[in-house]
């Protein structure tokens, strides 16, 4: 496959960058994102109570989901990686590098998410670890008064993993007390463009609702056709019946032109060897380009 290398990519480092490419979208150019970042995001709301499989109330769950099963890229906190890396070295990993709390309503005060950490924290803390970190990630909230400042810090960010030769990976929500619906198709689309207008390899959003909250594939094709070159990843969104969520999933790729996903409580909310089930049927879909029924398959 041909891939795209952004211009900010120096020459030295194409090589990393296509080998970090081909190998998180298994030669597909489509990404499968574990995404273990709510622990900070969602507290403790996402790993313990009602329908939440018991051991998922240790961090460690993720990593042993994500050692077992197929991903492309498991995306955390860089600490949670410095704690538990060395004894979960074959992940391939994509460091986070903001994250808030879900404690201020978005209604009441604009959300400012800066990055903890540095894109050169994170190639010497590989360098040093010799664990297998892929990309880093970021997250903007597009209208509110911080707007501009986390778009500055993005545009760095991409830029400067693109340097050195890793990927960089968006998630892209528009919040606050002017942000009336977070799922309108259109609001969407501008979110993917200004993902690319970023220079982000990979874009996560919001899924795209109709009238009747029901997933709206004619909306995902304008959010996918405004994310050009950077590859749309939906959100996985909480917990729902895995035949249900790989069925939309099939459909976000195959008919939405979806290039990926970024789950995460579709995951690790189950028990290990159902976990471990599930990120296979996604990875499936995803990288491998298996039908719904051989996706299916792979959960009994």
């Amino acid at each position: 496959m041909k891939y795209n290398i952004p211009a900010d990519v120096p020459k030295e480092k194409e090589s990393l960058y296509k080998k970090n490419l081909k190998s998180v979208t298994n030669g597909t150019n489509h990404l499968m994102l574990f995404a273990g970042d709510q622990k900070v995001e969602h507290l403790n709301d996402d790993f313990y109570g009602k329908g939440i499989a018991p051991e998922d109330n240790s961090p460690e769950h993720m990593f042993k989901i994500a050692s077992k099963a197929k991903i492309g890229v498991f995306a955390t906190q860089f600490g949670l990686i410095a704690r538990y890396g060395r004894d979960y070295k074959n992940i391939p990993y994509l460091v986070k590098l903001n994250s808030k709390t879900n404690l201020l309503p978005y209604d009441k005060k604009d959300p400012y998410s800066q990055a903890w950490l540095s894109v050169g924290d994170v190639v010497a803390f590989a360098k040093s670890s010799g664990l297998d970190i892929k990309g880093v990630g970021y997250t903007v909230y597009l209208g509110g008064e911080h707007e501009h400042a986390m778009l500055t810090q993005a545009a760095s960010i991409v830029h400067e993993a693109h340097k050195n030769g890793l990927l960089a990976v968006l998630w892209i929500y528009p919040k606050g007390k002017f942000v009336k619906n977070e799922h309108d198709g259109h609001l969407i689309a501008g979110a993917a463009g200004v993902g690319v207008a970023l220079g982000a390899d990979f874009v996560k959003l919001k899924v795209p609702y109709d009238k009747k909250g029901a997933f709206d594939v004619k909306a995902l094709k304008e959010v996918t056709m405004a994310a050009g070159r950077s590859g749309v990843l939906c959100e996985g969104g909480a917990k729902i019946d895995a035949k249900a969520f790989l069925k939309e999933l099939y459909e976000q790729i195959h008919k939405g032109g979806a290039r990926g996903n970024g789950t995460g409580r579709n995951i690790h909310q189950r028990p290990l060897k159902e976990a471990v089930k599930m990120a296979n049927a996604i990875y499936a879909i995803t990288s491998e380009n298996a039908t719904l029924k051989e996706a299916l398959q792979l959960l009994k």
